[in-house]
């Protein structure tokens, strides 16, 4: 089993989110790494805990992991680039006359993993399973109940839903040419309601190694229109709940409040602040916080 924590590629005032503090004198990544060595205590096995970043990030996490990495069971692999244009179709250009370069998306994941070999090496060695899941996102941690339903279950993917609060927008499950996948609401006609919908996708996903390899799909890029150095461009993104429209999928229903949290996103400050009092339960609960 292997926890691989993607989001490493996103910023938060300014600072590689990783690196930023989720409770006092404890990073994100501190907080992952702490729950890496407790599921070793526990399970008396290691647990393989990869990191995906992007080259804006990717040397400033390696400088954070220093001489902790090994290869395989602490190890980073890097968002492949795309080339960003201006809204007329020509290649934007930066401050510095270069075209300016962009990570294309979380959905970068499956391919990004088997370049890095690290899914090879897994798989030689007797691996099966694998949780993709946000680094931000301390509510997902590896728990054994979960992956006991996604082996029983049998299907190739495990999409964790949770209820919506409010106004909450997102991926949700809806079943397209008789199957059930995630679709993200901008992508669903307007004939259909999505509030009819009432839970939606979490980004954390249960997938058999085995599957992740020869998984071959041929992404959908969606237009994102961002402002860099205060100019308009044209990025082309994809999305890794892409995954439950290529691979058959069972969804589980889970918390997202309390002790059993399992969303806990922290998307700025004052969502941080905000969370504070979840993130130290769900920390210390999962033995992510060493305090």
């Amino acid at each position: 089993m292997v926890l691989l924590a993607g989001g490493m590629a996103t910023r938060m005032g300014g600072v590689v989110k990783a690196l930023v503090e989720a409770l006092p004198g404890q990073t994100f990544l501190d907080l992952r790494l702490n729950e890496a060595s407790t599921l070793e205590r526990r399970g008396g096995q290691r647990v393989p805990l990869w990191f995906m970043t992007s080259d804006a990030t990717n040397s400033t996490i390696l400088d954070a992991l220093g001489a902790r990495r090994d290869g395989y069971y602490l190890e980073t692999f890097v968002q492949q680039l795309s080339v960003r244009l201006t809204p007329t179709g020509d290649v934007f250009l930066d401050a510095a006359s270069r075209p300016s370069l962009h990570s294309p998306g979380h959905g970068d994941l499956p391919d990004a993993l088997k370049a890095s070999g690290l899914l090879d090496k897994f798989i030689a060695r007797g691996g099966k399973y694998i949780t993709l899941a946000n680094m931000d996102n301390l509510g997902a941690s590896l728990d054994p109940r979960i992956i006991g339903y996604h082996i029983r279950h049998g299907k190739p993917v495990s999409c964790e839903v949770v209820d919506k609060v409010g106004t909450d927008r997102g991926g949700i499950p809806v079943r397209l040419n008789n199957q059930a996948c995630v679709l993200e609401e901008f992508r669903i006609p307007p004939s259909f309601d999505p509030n009819q919908v009432r839970v939606f996708s979490t980004n954390t996903f249960h997938v058999n190694a085995d599957a992740l390899s020869s998984l071959s799909i041929p992404w959908t890029y969606f237009t994102v229109e961002k402002k860099v150095d205060g100019k308009p461009t044209v990025q082309f993104e994809r999305l890794l709940n892409e995954l439950t429209s290529e691979l058959p999928t069972r969804y589980i229903h889970l918390s997202r409040t309390g002790a059993s949290s399992r969303f806990l996103p922290v998307k700025d400050f004052p969502e941080l602040e905000q969370r504070q009092g979840e993130i130290t339960q769900v920390a210390r609960d999962r033995g992510m916080s060493q305090q």
